[in-house]
């Protein structure tokens, strides 16, 4: 998918609910991350983040940029890019922000509001190995093709909800990081 058709479904449509019911029953901490949408001769890639081992909270697994909001962030976009620079060294001039799609509740107690932006082209990256253990792209295209997605039912302190993955290569795209990308293809695609 190119950056023009991308953008054609992505601002004339309303935002469909998330894919995701899941609610937390304590009050959350807000985060926002950054779905950074690579433009490329190749259409558009998806950018992601293998978190770093040793983190507190979702160590080694597959995410987008981002993190909790600070009393400093004048929004959720404000965090996003600032989260995406501290992370991973993308610079804020280099992202056009063309939306957010509906926040999502993680079971570790975060309201994470997904920022979608278009960076002008592939960046050089200068990755905070305290955060980060790797950046890779995925075409938008694989999450647009429904055979890779994935879901499998869980149950939950007695609640039962969907747990999306998304397989590519030898990650494994899954949670509050597949949800989104299932938000974002529910979003465009019709």
């Amino acid at each position: 998918m190119t950056k023009d058709e991308f953008l054609a479904r992505f601002n004339l449509l309303t935002l469909v609910e998330s894919e995701h019911i899941y609610k937390h029953p304590l009050p959350l901490r807000s985060a926002a991350v950054l779905i950074a949408l690579i433009d490329t001769n190749n259409g558009l890639q998806v950018l992601l983040t293998k978190r770093a081992s040793h983190l507190k909270h979702h160590a080694s697994q597959i995410s987008f940029p981002g993190g909790k909001v600070e009393q400093y962030d004048a929004s959720l976009v404000d965090t996003a890019l600032r989260e995406a620079f501290e992370e991973i060294g993308l610079r804020q001039n280099n992202i056009t922000i063309v939306g957010q799609l509906p926040p999502y509740e993680t079971l570790s107690g975060f309201q994470i509001t997904p920022v979608v932006g278009i960076v002008k082209s592939a960046q050089s990256y200068l990755m905070d190995t305290g955060e980060v253990a790797e950046i890779f792209h995925v075409p938008l295209q694989h999450f647009l093709t429904l055979s890779n997605h994935r879901v499998v039912s869980s149950t939950l302190n007695g609640f039962q909800h969907n747990v999306h993955f998304f397989p590519y290569k030898h990650y494994n795209i899954w949670g509050a990081t597949a949800v989104m990308l299932k938000d974002l293809v529910a979003h465009i695609n019709f």
